[in-house]
């Protein structure tokens, strides 16, 4: 129970603080300022695969399973991704770079949209997207080790702040109440909790299923990294310090995952 505590916390209390900000301390946060901080989330989370999961995974069962964990994350959320691509996007068939974070993470149709329910279902699958293997791997490493839990949840819920404030701008720029945007926000971590039970459920089965649980879950991680955040932040700033912003962010893990 208290994993399923942890990975509740890490998504919603995550992306509701993010919303929090956006809504209350920032007023209304630029595009380059959540570039930036979605870069250094970037790098916490290229830490939390690289030193975190991906050792604690070829220590249970060795590298092949861990590469097979690896490619089977990044190709499960690629084709989960182009499929809400497709559903989201009205220029059918166009999968090309998003211009602005309200594009990336499918908000646009939020606020356009006269159907507020179709579009919640639309902005909460696109998120779940990023937040299930996030939960996978907090339940899967908090089942195999308590710390290891602990520690990914600390990281994922330092990954979804800038998430969520990113997920905050566009909804508070389309005249939604303060109180409905931070509800939304913190609404739209609450699949993380079903990806800590899922993580929990596989790593009951043995050490291999836990490798894979784990390694999965970082592939998926790093596809959204190095897929959307880095090549969408950078195009939107229209700057490469933003690359220097998201190593200070995988500095900041690799000490936090040393701790």
């Amino acid at each position: 129970m208290q994993v399923l505590l942890f990975t509740a916390l890490a998504g919603i209390c995550g992306m509701g603080l993010g919303g929090f900000v956006s809504v209350v301390i920032l007023k209304r946060p630029s595009g380059r300022m959540i570039c930036w901080l979605l870069m250094f989330a970037a790098g916490v989370m290229t830490s939390i695969v690289c030193f975190g999961l991906v050792p604690e995974a070829i220590s249970l069962s060795g590298i092949v399973v861990s590469i097979i964990g690896l490619i089977l994350g990044v190709v499960t959320i690629m084709i989960l991704n182009r499929l809400v691509d497709r559903v989201t996007d009205a220029r059918a068939g166009d999968q090309g770079v998003h211009l602005t974070h309200e594009e990336l993470y499918h908000e646009g149709s939020v606020i356009r949209s006269r159907s507020m329910m179709k579009s919640g279902i639309i902005m909460l699958t696109a998120i779940a997207l990023h937040n299930i293997p996030e939960g996978m791997a907090i339940g899967a490493g908090g089942s195999h080790d308590f710390q290891l839990g602990l520690m990914l949840a600390i990281m994922i819920a330092m990954h979804n702040i800038p998430e969520g404030m990113a997920v905050a701008a566009p909804l508070i720029a389309g005249g939604l109440g303060r109180g409905r945007v931070i509800f939304l926000t913190s609404l739209s971590g609450a699949p993380t909790l079903i990806g800590g039970v899922i993580g929990m459920l596989i790593g009951s089965i043995s050490d291999m299923a836990v490798a894979m649980a784990l390694s999965a879950a970082g592939g998926a991680m790093l596809y959204v990294v190095f897929g959307e955040m880095i090549p969408q932040s950078i195009i939107m700033t229209r700057s490469r310090a933003a690359t220097i912003v998201a190593l200070f962010g995988l500095i900041v893990g690799l000490i936090i995952t040393q701790l």
